[in-house]
């Protein structure tokens, strides 16, 4: 037998064991990149119905310009995110902003029985089941792809080739807590 035969085929086998290894990286990023795009999708799509809800809402109460003004710079904000924690403090910002914006509908029962603030409220409140859907469905990809990452053999070569751990979406560390709506001013 050549004695060649047994260090070629190891090299083989190795090789095929790393490009095993490589695509399935590959594809565990590209799965944490498109969850990552549903994400904005339906912060787009929220960004989007915000405008015809507070232009709606306007009409009503044409004095709380300070929380059309809050609502207007956290979408700014979150439009122009440039990373995952950005869009997380960004979101957060804006979902204080409309739980005011909402609030002053309280304020305004005609505003409550106008079908199109109603349709439009409707939408907003879907896209935030859509929102919490993708943030969930993208975290959950995250962990599968760092977790991955992290264990042997990918660990020995994952670094090597660019795949670096990602950043989970993460709540503002005031989210848990009811933003405070004050009309007194």
């Amino acid at each position: 037998m050549k004695k060649w035969l047994i260090p070629v085929g190891i090299i083989i086998i190795l090789a095929m064991i790393l490009g095993s290894g490589y695509n399935n990286l590959v594809t565990l990023s590209e799965t944490v990149d498109s969850s990552w795009s549903q994400v904005e999708n339906q912060l787009q799509r929220r960004a989007d119905l915000i405008p015809n809800l507070v232009n709606t809402v306007k009409g009503y109460a044409e004095h709380e310009s300070e929380v059309f003004t809050d609502v207007a710079d956290a979408r700014s904000r979150l439009i122009g995110a440039g990373s995952v924690g950005e869009a997380a403090e960004a979101d957060a910002a804006l979902s204080s902003a409309l739980s005011r914006l909402l609030a002053i509908s309280e304020s305004y029962p005609q505003l409550k029985a106008d079908a199109n603030f109603r349709a439009l409220q409707d939408e907003l409140a879907g896209t935030e089941n859509r929102i919490a859907t993708a943030r969930m469905d993208y975290n959950n990809e995250v962990q599968s792809y760092n977790t991955k990452i992290k264990r042997f053999p990918a660990t020995l070569y994952a670094g090597i080739l660019g795949f670096d751990e990602r950043e989970y979406f993460k709540a503002d560390a005031g989210a848990h807590e009811a933003p405070t709506v004050d009309f007194s001013k």
